[in-house]
């Protein structure tokens, strides 16, 4: 039976059915807009399941946890990045052996394109239903929270800060781009937008970093990233070598680098080619040390498109952490 009224679990819950998660706020309200004919294709082309709405942030660690320790087999994150990260922090807290879905409705839809998951509502539930099962790593940064309390938090896209956390802010609080016809191309040119805003106030951070068991070194950065998956921010391939099965995580470093040259060449961030600039390096690592240079300077962290707090931090790869329901060709 489907259950689509209840904005909250419901009490007799059946856990053999799959919970769907919607973040009705994702795509600019757009999602619980169309979120009858999202249902009905849904139903349809998948079948029956529950459903929970959140509503506000850390809704969806909330309601996925409670939904694994039920014993559910299969939660669906129905948004975009920053309602994926936070159903598969739910999974990864409870401990179950869930697996997770993606139904895409959301600005970035980052994640969505490391799985090769189409935005279509129909062809999506078709490949929930007869897609393949695949075990994927996830990344853990602990950092220290707006309160000032040291956390943890996992990350599926990427972990970075920087310019990358600048163009996030500016994108949360920027003017609606409503009037663009698709929510694809509507992320796009967001986080597009902003990125030319922010470039112009740019400057090096110097930060200190410490990769597995080196030295630490004093690093300049204007964007440093660590990528458990290849995309961020919309559709930019910054790891472009990123697997999400290796064991490793790919470190990316924006060094010093003038903002005309960034504007010259913000195509490779899209296509993947910027590996090549002289001041883009990368590494891979499975554990990463990071803190400010100057311990009075607070640089804020963006994690899978969210900001959920500041440096120092670590970054650690978890093997094999979460089970992830995928198209079959993937």
């Amino acid at each position: 039976m489907l259950n689509e009224t209840n904005r909250n679990l419901p009490e007799n819950e059946n856990a053999s059915l799959p919970l769907v998660i919607v973040n009705p706020k994702s795509a600019g309200g757009a999602t619980n807009e169309r979120w009858a004919q999202t249902a009905s294709d849904l139903r349809a082309h998948f079948g029956a399941f529950q459903v929970a709405f959140t509503k506000k942030q850390g809704d969806g660690i909330t309601l996925a946890k409670r939904g694994a320790d039920a014993g559910r087999r299969l939660i669906i994150a129905c948004g975009g990045d920053g309602t994926i990260n936070e159903v598969a922090n739910g999974i990864l807290e409870s401990g179950e052996a869930v697996e997770l879905g993606v139904l895409p409705s959301g600005t970035g839809g980052d994640f969505r394109r490391t799985l090769e998951m189409p935005t279509n509502t129909r062809e999506a539930a078709r490949h929930l239903r007869e897609g393949a099962t695949k075990t994927i790593d996830a990344g853990r940064v602990t950092f220290f929270n707006h309160a000032g309390i040291r956390v943890s938090r996992y990350f599926l896209n990427v972990s970075s800060f920087g310019l990358s956390a600048a163009i996030i802010g500016r994108v949360k609080t920027s003017a609606s781009l409503d009037w663009l016809p698709l929510d694809a191309f509507r992320g796009r040119a967001s986080f597009a937008l902003s990125t030319v805003q922010e470039v112009f106030d740019l400057g090096y951070t110097t930060v200190r970093v410490k990769l597995d068991d080196g030295e630490e070194k004093l690093l300049n950065t204007i964007n440093f990233c660590v990528a458990n998956s290849r995309y961020f921010g919309g559709g930019m391939k910054i790891a472009p070598d990123a697997k999400i099965n290796d064991g490793f995580l790919d470190v990316v470093n924006i060094g010093d680098i003038k903002t005309a040259k960034i504007i010259l060449n913000a195509y490779k961030l899209y296509n993947g080619s910027h590996l090549d600039l002289s001041e883009v390096k990368h590494r891979h690592a499975r554990r990463i040390e990071v803190a400010p240079a100057n311990e009075n300077k607070t640089i804020f962290i963006e994690t899978d498109g969210e900001l959920p707090g500041r440096l120092p931090a670590i970054f650690e790869i978890v093997p094999e952490a979460l089970k992830v329901r995928v198209p079959k060709n993937v």
